[in-house]
């Protein structure tokens, strides 16, 4: 089976579809943090020495198994030279 048929199987189940929604969030935060980082082709490592955030806790907050708080998000965007911006959207149907 194709991953592309997978997945739409899987779309088929409505408590798939809810549990995948109400990871968006967080995988949009992650994509964000590496989008912005590897735009920079800057290595973790990199990264960590501009915003004094240990390269572990960065590898973490990239793979998701830490959630970041808003004054690290800042601390990230400020490192790269970004500004962090948050904003609340209508919801998609």
């Amino acid at each position: 089976m194709k991953l592309s048929e997978y997945k739409e199987k899987k779309f088929e189940d409505p408590n798939f579809v809810r549990a995948y929604q109400e990871v968006q969030p967080e995988l949009k935060v992650i994509r964000a943090i590496v989008e912005a980082r590897t735009a920079q082709n800057l290595t973790q490592k990199e990264l960590a020495e501009r915003t004094g955030i240990a390269q572990t806790e960065i590898s973490r907050l990239e793979n998701g198994s830490r959630n970041p708080s808003i004054k690290l998000l800042q601390r990230l965007a400020e490192g790269m030279g970004l500004v962090l911006n948050i904003s609340f959207v209508p919801k998609e149907e």
